[in-house]
């Protein structure tokens, strides 16, 4: 058992989590739903961090008692896989398939950064997480058809969406701990008075002349449209 009460896990199983009723099927009427278990363990990792949410904290966020919670999600694991899924219920296909699948996955991005700004907690679930839910599924079926005038595989159009989610992923989590650094202006001086020291100190070449480049848009929209272009205008689909 961990230390927030949680029995051992052994991992999810996806027929047992997605196919069949998330309801407990014996005994008195619940007073609960596995949906506003979820919601609020959603809640609150939007508010607190993904940290927070233990099934300790979830039983009372929601008044009930942490035992009565391991019928609906038997560990964090589960209640994570849920959370996960429960927010992809927010993404939408920003339009449909164009034919021009490059700009359709840019699009896809788009979409995917911003979901992620609203939840900065995905990211590190999304790390861990293995068991696509239905809502994920939609967003999936999407990208597999936005990506079929590359003529590719299966396996490759699933590693590319595979690739492009963790971009974001990855992009989000780097976004939200530099938007942390820039709300603490005396760390962010010092840092810049050390990147300058050390461009001055003639053992980097390198370094003192990429910083002494022109300065291109550093708002976070126009470094994710630079970062994301060079990642989708360089895929090989031979």
């Amino acid at each position: 058992m961990s230390s927030d009460g949680t029995p051992g896990t052994t991992g999810v199983d996806p027929a047992q989590l997605w196919l069949r009723s998330g309801e407990p099927r014996r005994g008195r009427r619940p007073s609960f739903s596995r949906e506003a278990i979820t919601a609020a363990a959603v809640a609150l990792a939007d508010a607190e961090g993904l940290e927070a949410v233990t099934m300790r904290r979830v039983a009372a966020e929601i008044g009930a008692g942490v035992m009565s919670l391991y019928s609906y999600a038997p560990d964090k694991e589960t209640l994570l896989e849920l959370m996960v899924d429960h927010v992809s219920g927010e993404l939408t296909a920003p339009a449909p398939p164009s034919g021009d699948w490059r700009a359709d996955l840019k699009a896809i991005a788009h979409t995917q950064r911003a979901h992620m700004l609203r939840h900065p907690w995905l990211p590190a679930a999304l790390s861990t997480r293995r068991v696509p839910g239905p809502n994920t599924l939609a967003f999936l079926e999407h990208t597999l058809a936005v990506l079929r005038p590359t003529g590719l595989d299966g396996a490759a159009k699933l590693e590319i969406f595979a690739q492009l989610t963790a971009f974001v992923a990855g992009h989000v989590a780097h976004e939200v701990a530099q938007a942390a650094v820039s709300r603490s202006p005396d760390r962010a001086a010092a840092e810049a008075r050390y990147l300058a020291a050390v461009a001055a100190d003639g053992h980097h070449p390198e370094l003192a002349e990429a910083l002494s480049a022109p300065v291109r848009p550093v708002t976070a929209e126009a470094t994710f449209t630079r970062f994301l272009g060079r990642l989708i205008d360089g895929l090989d689909t031979e």
